[in-house]
């Protein structure tokens, strides 16, 4: 039974650090852009996966103005995008152009009849019924919905962080072996 209970502990922090990394790490998305607005969010329960306070907005505001990004992908499903500055909080982006990148957005806009196709990379979450909506960090043009862009960055974080984890892993069996079983069986060996 107690093996279980471990194996199930093992599984819910790997779930947990697998989901952590699935949303802050960044993805790619091409879509094609049909409208960008402005609206007054008051935020509730899903506070958490929102931005934290803008840089440079008034301290404890319960809601404030957020911009938005209306997307349509090339197997036709929509798709919508908050834009908030991350300023210096989590995750770490450092996005501090949200006003810039609206005004990319803006620009961008097009037509099912004269489509413009656009790589357009967030971090976070879609999810309707608790009002979620991934942030869009970057954007830029690309030649048409099939561009395939490589994740070099995701790539290479989760290869050092796997290269880490192992190191850790290994030096803790290798302590593990040489200091603390013979410490065991030194104090065990006592009792017989």
């Amino acid at each position: 039974m107690m093996v279980y209970v471990k194996w199930g502990f093992i599984l819910l922090f790997w779930l947990l650090v697998a989901g952590f990394l699935h949303y802050t790490l960044p993805q790619t998305d091409i879509v094609r852009i049909t409208d960008t607005y402005e609206k007054r969010v008051d935020f509730g329960e899903n506070a958490l996966f929102w931005a934290n306070q803008g840089t440079g907005e008034a301290e404890g505001t319960p809601n404030r103005d957020v911009f938005f990004i209306q997307t349509v992908r090339a197997s036709g499903g929509v798709m919508v995008y908050r834009n908030e500055d991350t300023g210096w909080g989590w995750p770490p982006y450092f996005k501090f152009d949200t006003s810039n990148l609206q005004a990319e957005a803006t620009d961008l806009r097009s037509t099912e009849e004269n489509p413009k196709w656009v790589a357009l990379r967030h971090y976070g979450w879609r999810n309707e019924f608790m009002s979620i909506y991934p942030n869009a960090v970057s954007l830029w043009r690309v030649d048409g919905p099939d561009t395939r862009i490589i994740p070099w960055f995701n790539i290479i974080l989760l290869t050092v962080l796997f290269a880490i984890f192992w190191a850790i892993r290994v030096r803790w069996k290798r302590f593990r072996k040489n200091r603390m079983d013979p410490a065991i069986d030194d104090w065990t060996d006592g009792w017989g």
